[in-house]
């Protein structure tokens, strides 16, 4: 009797050693990847561009602030106009977007869905091929040859691919303020239009603070737009792609780097105070339900509000049908005809590049959302010191720009011992480390949602930490796996800026081919990669909200 005893303390302390064990190894191995991926590529910048040549030195900080003041302004003076444009259209869209019935907001909310999906250059193509010196628009309807290059250009364009994003963002802090308020102010007499002014408004502004703050770190980060469009006028996220590729100075590419970071980081903080602030004034559950029916938006606020989201979406539609076009047509002798010619064409491009964006992206969608859904298990439900500031350093890849973060790699893995330059794994860890915010913080959510009370009746029963995960908290997981899994596998199929200077000249992936296409003015051909891109991207997003719609089921 004393033997079995004393076999099952023994049995007993060994499963307790091989729980604790598994969960501090768990722990213990995401720390030092989020370390390692995340905070050394940032620290590996930062003393490039204070250290270039070992010693301490701030000679390249005096001769960027001296000798391109220009370069700067032009960054500030675009991102400041971007953000403005941006951000009030948001604002109109997402109001509109709210206060629609079922079916006109379901379509509304959809297409923004869609349009987020686009790859990169996207814009700029449909602009020069609609407004273009040989546009559709303004040479063959207008009769007209305008100069599409410069700072107009780019503020257009950039407005344009801020809004859905922005949309989406303000839509959901909607629905979370309390209805009440509104119902409560035209019982009082007051108008749809006044309500809306003085009482949504007001409220929704942390959310529109949020929403500028990260339209101008987007602005400020984007190098594709400006490259293609800005032809003379130059802004630092270009600056810093030229002085790599085409001199090699990492020291000065990092301070560039380094100073568009700063007003993220400053950006970054408000965003924290912001939303925190935004969280005490949300009413918890109060969507709008049909006794909020009641509110319609009438008169002139409704016909603004209706026009410029109508606008922006046959912009938006625009924008598509003519990169579509593009890839099956030309002019020819000034005539109009249909070809298959720029996809032909690709065979001049590497055929493998589809094949190797679709597996880069996968790869990146399953094991991101993995460590994403491990960090948010440890941030909500595991009281382990330090873990706020793990899951602080977790979110700096987002507002992170996308070159900072590619310099990092090439600065941090270019010597042993994690000497990665040139493979497929600093690709993959770069786009898995860059998209980890989005992929924690859906998880978070959904495991905030799951009743603790579960947790603590299995552990009561007997069940282990490794069993609690296995088997409640993963399973209430899926869609969170899900989200995560579409949100990193669009962003790798259509992003460019932060892996530009990891790829090999040899394994380029779809985005840089189209890149190089746009670049030597095969428009043609760098529609027919953004048209399959899409489609691609399109494909595996519907499948995958199937599987959420039947799991829902």
């Amino acid at each position: 009797m004393n033997q079995n005893n004393t076999c099952k303390k023994k049995v007993s302390k060994l499963d307790t050693f091989f729980d604790n064990f598994f969960e501090k190894a768990l722990f213990i191995t995401v720390v030092v990847l989020i370390l390692i991926f995340i905070l050394w590529p940032i620290f590996s910048v930062i003393k490039e561009s204070f250290l270039p040549s070992g010693t301490l030195s701030l000679d390249t900080y005096k001769n960027l602030l001296s000798n391109n003041k220009r370069i700067i302004n032009n960054s500030i003076f675009v991102g400041v106009l971007t953000t403005i444009f941006s951000t009030i259209l948001s604002v109109f869209i997402s109001i509109y977007t709210s206060f629609s019935n079922s079916k006109i907001k379901k379509i509304l909310i959809l297409i923004l869905m869609i349009t987020m999906i686009s790859p990169p250059f996207v814009s700029s193509l449909a602009y020069i091929n609609l407004f273009g010196r040989r546009g559709f628009i303004t040479h063959h309807l207008l009769k007209l040859t305008l100069n599409p290059y410069g700072w107009v250009g780019i503020v257009i364009m950039q407005t344009i691919s801020n809004v859905s994003l922005n949309s989406l963002l303000l839509t959901g802090i909607i629905e979370g303020v309390d209805k009440n308020l509104l119902m409560a102010s035209q019982d009082l007499g007051s108008s749809p239009s006044y309500a809306i002014r003085k009482v949504l408004v007001p409220v929704m502004v942390p959310g529109i603070v949020v929403c500028a703050l990260l339209t101008f770190i987007r602005s400020l980060s984007d190098f594709g737009t400006p490259m293609v469009i800005g032809g003379s006028f130059d802004v630092l996220a270009t600056e810093v792609y030229m002085k790599i590729i085409a001199s090699s100075d990492l020291p000065m590419a990092s301070a560039m780097s380094v100073l568009i970071l700063i007003p993220s980081l400053v950006a970054f903080l408000v965003y924290r105070v912001y939303m925190k602030n935004f969280n005490l004034k949300l009413s918890g559950n109060n969507k709008i339900t049909s006794s909020d029916a009641e509110f319609k938006l009438k008169g002139f606020l409704n016909v603004a509000l209706s026009s410029v989201t109508i606008f922006y979406i046959v912009v938006m539609l625009l924008q598509y049908l003519s990169i579509f076009i593009s890839s099956i047509s030309k002019y020819s002798y000034g005539k109009f005809m249909f070809t298959a010619e720029h996809y032909v064409k690709l065979n001049n491009y590497s055929a493998d590049c589809f094949v190797r964006s679709v597996v880069y992206s996968l790869i990146t969608g399953v094991l991101g959302s993995i460590l994403g859904m491990i960090i948010a298990y440890f941030t909500e439900r595991r009281n382990i010191k330090g873990m706020k500031t793990v899951d602080f350093i977790s979110t700096l890849p987002y507002i992170i720009p996308g070159i900072f973060f590619g310099i990092g790699y090439i600065l941090a893995f270019n010597d042993p011992p994690l000497e990665l330059t040139g493979t497929v794994a600093i690709v993959v860890l770069n786009c898995i480390f860059k998209q980890m915010p989005m992929t924690t913080k859906a998880s978070s959510a959904v495991i905030s949602q799951i009743n603790g009370d579960i947790e603590h009746a299995a552990r009561d029963l007997g069940a282990k930490n490794i069993y609690v995960i296995k088997d409640i908290i993963i399973p209430n997981l899926k869609t969170a796996f899900v989200v995560g899994f579409i949100n990193n596998f669009t962003a790798t199929m259509t992003t460019v800026g932060a892996i530009i200077f990891l790829v090999y000249p040899g394994q380029k992936v779809a985005t840089l081919e189209m890149f190089d296409a746009i670049q030597t003015g095969n428009y043609g051909v760098g529609a027919a990669i953004a048209t399959i891109i899409i489609l691609i991207t399109l494909i595996v997003n519907l499948v995958v909200s199937k599987l959420i719609l039947r799991e829902k089921r």
